[in-house]
């Protein structure tokens, strides 16, 4: 669900503004009470507390539901059973609740995240949706259900990037996390498959996951990668190969003394004039158990060629336009455009997108820039609340980047190029008056050429147009404005493909 489930009270908590945890990451531990008194004698102490690694050790996989006693969507989820069913049919042998018949690989924890609210009662049914220990008559919950102070609770959500209620992680033994969202109990049950069996023997060395850039420039390149000793004694060394095109790149190796389950970062060497491609990595460690885990891939995007320093860049963002904003770095990190961030919402549940107007940015010629679009709810500009996407565009019209669909962050490397003097000329165009009420006048030089103006709205859409033939000096262009509704619009002027645009609004 969007933030609309958030409560002030939890903004002020301190909860963080980001993304939940993305796939791959690993677990912070923690340690939470049973709210439920049935099992002030249960957990993994047998004293009411559970605490999450002393399950992971023992070989469970844990289904964490972080929710909150006033979030509609979280009871909605709890009452369906789902949590109740997966533990009933997989939870520890001999736990309060668990079939005798238990697969015995699973475990669920659920937490109140709202540390603000004043709930030391509401989980049983002092609050208005309802008794959450004990939703029906005679079905109480059996797997722990916690209510922490505040202190916790803020600390649990901070750790684990807590930014909507409820959030479902699948957590697997060796501590690596995923969203899987409200599944039904069988589709949650599929989801442990996926993650690796516990550590058994002493040596076992995992390739995590890639942890370098994914977009490139130009020039020298430093692949890392995220290892995990994955072997019951301490990973002590490990060597990291990475291959192109079945060629050593580049090398590295890890040193020190990994506790099982713990994880490093492998800086590797450089590879010289790096453009891009597909690295193949491998780990390895002497006496190593297992090479099914040994590997993993990496697509690196070189820098696409631009045919100027003039970039235009168009937002389509869904409609929760504030969590969407946009930066372009040059080579040194520093930030030389930005965009976003403080887009106005459309009223939550109203169907369509928001449009962003396109914004010109002047670079400086023949440097690399990155560009990185992040959404800071972490779901992308995308589908359920409006299709969004992103364009940039040289001054010739070519796409440079592009993209939709994004988990939290996009990010795409381009080089600028230098346009010839005439293409300069038809850049240094005015539009004016701005705001205008009546007219809009669009100046420019021309240099005997064909030129298309064109007044559109923020779609894209035609509003009026003229195609001039043989255009040489100074030219004026005048749009009326006596049938354009109020607003913002686009300004567009068109000549050998090369197309400049300016805003202007309409009042």
């Amino acid at each position: 669900m969007k933030k609309l489930l958030f409560s002030a009270a939890m903004l002020l908590a301190g909860v963080s503004a980001n993304a939940q945890l993305a796939p791959g990451s690993v677990a912070p531990n923690f340690t939470v009470s049973a709210y439920q008194p049935w099992l002030a004698t249960a957990g993994s102490s047998s004293n009411g507390s559970y605490t999450l690694y002393q399950y992971l050790d023992q070989g469970y996989t844990v289904f964490l539901d972080v929710s909150a006693t006033w979030c509609g969507p979280c009871w909605n989820y709890h009452l369906n059973g789902a949590l109740e069913d997966i533990y009933a049919a997989h939870g520890p042998a001999g736990a309060p609740g668990v079939s005798a018949s238990t697969t015995d690989d699973v475990m669920v924890i659920w937490i109140e995240g709202d540390g603000s609210t004043s709930d030391a009662t509401m989980l049983d049914g002092s609050g208005s949706i309802g008794n959450w220990i004990e939703p029906t008559a005679g079905n109480q919950i059996q797997f722990p259900m916690a209510n922490p102070a505040s202190a916790l609770a803020n600390q649990i959500n901070n750790d684990y990037n807590i930014s909507y209620f409820p959030t479902i992680y699948r957590i697997c033994p060796n501590r690596i996390v995923e969203e899987v969202g409200q599944l039904g109990a069988s589709a949650l049950y599929a989801t442990v498959s996926a993650c690796p069996p516990p550590a058994s023997a002493p040596s076992d060395v995992a390739a995590l996951g890639y942890t370098g850039s994914l977009v490139h420039c130009e020039g020298s390149y430093t692949p890392s990668v995220q290892i995990q000793n994955n072997g019951t004694s301490a990973l002590t060394a490990a060597t990291v190969t990475i291959t192109q095109g079945g060629t050593t790149v580049s090398t590295g190796s890890y040193s020190g003394n990994l506790a099982t389950y713990g994880v490093a970062n492998v800086t590797c060497s450089p590879i010289a004039n790096f453009n891009g491609g597909t690295l193949s990595v491998t780990v390895t460690t002497a006496g190593d158990a297992s090479t099914a885990n040994n590997s993993v891939n990496a697509t690196v995007a070189s820098a696409v060629n631009a045919v100027s320093q003039y970039i235009t860049v168009y937002i389509t963002t869904d409609y929760y336009a504030s969590e969407t904003a946009w930066t372009i770095k040059n080579s040194a990190g520093a930030t030389v455009a930005q965009g976003g961030g403080n887009w106005a919402d459309l009223t939550t549940g109203q169907p369509g997108t928001t449009v962003q107007a396109p914004q010109l940015v002047t670079l400086n010629p023949s440097q690399c820039y990155t560009f990185e679009i992040t959404d800071t709810y972490g779901d992308g500009i995308c589908c359920a609340y409006g299709n969004g996407s992103y364009t940039l565009k040289d001054a010739n019209g070519t796409t440079i980047a592009q993209g939709g669909e994004f988990a939290s962050v996009d990010t795409r490397a381009f080089k600028t190029g230098t346009l010839g003097m005439d293409e300069l000329a038809t850049i240094a165009m005015n539009v004016y008056p701005n705001p205008a009420s009546s007219t809009v006048n669009v100046s420019f030089e021309a240099t005997n050429n064909n030129y298309a103006v064109a007044l559109m709205d923020l779609q894209g859409r035609v509003i009026a147009a003229k195609n001039l033939e043989n255009l040489n000096g100074t030219q004026v262009v005048s749009f009326s404005t006596e049938n354009v509704a109020k607003g913002s619009y686009i300004v567009s002027i068109t000549v050998d493909g090369l197309t400049t645009t300016k805003n202007v609004v309409i009042k």
